[in-house]
């Protein structure tokens, strides 16, 4: 046994282990508020809803947000490597069905919702989603299967002054940590992780802008495998007075939207961290608007309590802050084809476990959750309309932000030469760590209708962080981009779709294993590489779907089509090519 033990601690692999794969639907699965704008081809048609300043407000997407969250593409790497493009038919249809699928790796599929009105046009429905993956057990000794299940219900109900959405879900994600490269543990390991979230959400929409405009409320409550509780809530109010007529063609417009939102989290393994944050948030802004041209002034008001602790604090450490931001964008529309845009904007964004789990589901169930401030981000660009087939906007931008946050590898926890460890301390896993610095961006993204049946789009996003302490910001690309489309044929029965992911490289740190036998063969001893490379990828799909009958269809899933079993994050490589198909029923 005592050389065995020597023979673990002198003998490194470098092991890459697969990704599991988790398919995001194209009918989005998070139970925002935004679902209720879905469902409303279900119902009867409001009359005269939106009106007029409505549309007018929706159009410039001058809106207010308690978090600061970027507009990024639906694929998250650090959870798929390939993304469920399944095509839609029908609105009405989608409403009620059923589908079911099979495919390698031995995946499995089930998804369905079913929605009905009542006679005071009330629309209740349910939503149910699962999907498992056995993984690569036949390449790796030790389990990578995941699995992830969702279920929920919603109420949707139109009323004479606005229409509102109540909608709870519960959801679970069961998977391993396993990306160990730096050992070569024995089969048997337990690597597993489990995560479980309960969301609650309330939106009530004013179909008038006369002061009162919206309400949302929301509260979330997760917990994992590892005793990591966290329980946050927030709600917000828009007030608003729209379509004051001034002179010339000129319309003002005036909002005010008030919040506030709480966050606990509270660890159990290792350090313990704890933090508690409370925030206020007051945004006033007022709008002049002549035709498609708009000046928009305003600011945002940020309040913030914040308590810290931990094992290695004597004390639990408190923060109070007041924050200005400033707010203000312009738009030249000199024809329908050329709108130039330009302004500025910042604000306070509280991070969360649970946003963490959703870009990097490898996390450390101990981690230290600090606030990101973008003091400031100026902006400005082109968007426009060509000839009604052809949508495009095109910016570019420079933001100073306090607290950036992103993930670092982390080393082992116990350095005693033994493989009877923690699931998490392997080198596997990776902890959220910030820093202060300049962002420069550019953003495009264009839509294009060739034909009544044909829809191309793209989407391209650029990012350079010059960062206060780190050389490098650590698994975030430089660049990365999207190609979609989706065509119809046969009379609307075959519908076909494609979608591409690039990423450009990323830096990360990664540990190795240098245990010297000789000199102290009783514990690990790691070193450190704070430059390596995780390599940039294209990941191509294809789907399709074919209706045999207008309550019967079949459908196809290929994803990452060129077989390459790139890495989400160092040591996590995704599955290769994969095949699903399966049976559609409409009701």
């Amino acid at each position: 046994m005592k050389y065995i033990l020597i023979f673990l601690c002198v003998s490194p692999f470098a092991l890459s282990q697969i990704k599991e794969e988790r398919l995001i639907l194209d009918k989005k699965r998070e139970p925002e508020v935004k679902k209720i704008e879905k469902k409303k081809t279900s119902v009867a048609t409001v009359k005269n809803y939106p009106p007029k300043e409505k549309k007018i407000q929706d159009s410039i997407n001058l809106k207010y947000d308690i978090t600061d969250v970027p507009a990024v593409s639906d694929f998250r790497t650090s959870e798929i490597q390939g993304e469920d493009i399944s095509p839609k038919f029908d609105a009405n249809l989608q409403n009620n069905y059923f589908r079911f699928g099979m495919g390698n790796f031995g995946k499995i599929l089930a998804d369905g919702n079913i929605s009905g009105i009542l006679e005071n046009k009330i629309e209740i429905g349910g939503d149910v989603h699962f999907l498992s993956t056995s993984g690569l057990k036949d390449d790796y000794d030790w389990s990578s299967k995941q699995s992830s299940g969702n279920i929920s219900a919603f109420i949707n109900g139109y009323g004479e002054v606005g229409k509102f959405n109540i909608n709870a879900e519960y959801g679970r994600e069961d998977y391993n940590f396993y990306g160990i490269y730096a050992f070569q543990p024995p089969a048997d390991i337990d690597v597993k992780q489990n995560v479980s979230q309960i969301k609650i959400n309330g939106y009530y929409d004013f179909y008038s802008n006369n002061i009162l405009n919206d309400i949302r409320i929301k509260s979330s409550f997760l917990s994992d495998k590892f005793k990591a509780k966290e329980s946050s809530a927030e709600i917000l109010l828009n007030l608003s007075k729209h379509s004051v007529d001034l002179s010339d063609d000129i319309v003002l417009n005036a909002d005010l939207g008030i919040g506030i939102a709480t966050q606990k989290t509270d660890f159990a393994i290792l350090d313990e961290h704890s933090s508690n944050f409370f925030s206020g948030i007051a945004s006033p802004k007022i709008t002049f608007r002549k035709g498609e041209s708009y000046l928009m002034l305003g600011s945002d008001f940020s309040f913030t309590d914040s308590k810290f602790g931990s094992n290695a604090l004597p004390e639990n450490t408190t923060e109070n802050d007041f924050l200005w931001f400033p707010k203000a964008e312009f738009q030249f529309a000199a024809t329908e084809e050329f709108k130039f845009y330009a302004g500025i904007d910042g604000g306070l964004k509280l991070n969360s476990y649970a946003d963490f789990l959703r870009e990097n589901p490898y996390l450390l169930p101990d981690q230290q959750l600090m606030p990101t401030e973008t003091k400031y981000h100026f902006y400005f660009g082109l968007r426009g309309d060509v000839a009604e087939n052809l949508k495009y906007d095109v910016s570019a931008g420079f933001a100073k932000a306090k607290n950036i946050a992103f993930f670092e590898a982390d080393n082992i926890f116990d350095d005693e030469c033994t493989l009877n460890r923690s699931a998490y301390d392997f080198a596997n896993v990776f902890s959220t760590v910030y820093d202060s610095g300049n962002i420069s961006d550019v953003k495009a993204s264009v839509q294009y209708f060739p034909l009544e049946n044909l829809v191309l789009n793209g989407e391209l996003n650029y990012a350079k962080y010059d960062l206060e302490n780190y050389e490098n910001i650590y698994n975030k690309p430089l660049l990365k981009a999207n190609i979609g489309a989706k065509f119809t044929t046969l009379e609307k029965k075959l519908l076909l779709g494609f979608d591409a992911i690039f990423f450009s490289d990323r830096t990360t740190n990664i540990f190795k294993d240098i245990t010297n036998p000789a000199t102290n063969p009783a514990v690990f001893t790691m070193e450190e590489n704070r430059d390596e490379k995780v390599g940039g990828f294209a990941d191509l799909n294809l789907s399709a779907e074919y209706k045999i009958h207008k309550n019967f269809s079949i459908f196809a899933l290929g994803n990452n089509l060129l077989n390459t079993k790139y890495q989400t994050f160092n040591g996590y490589k995704v599955l290769g090519v994969q095949i699903l198909g399966g049976v559609k029923i409409a009701f």
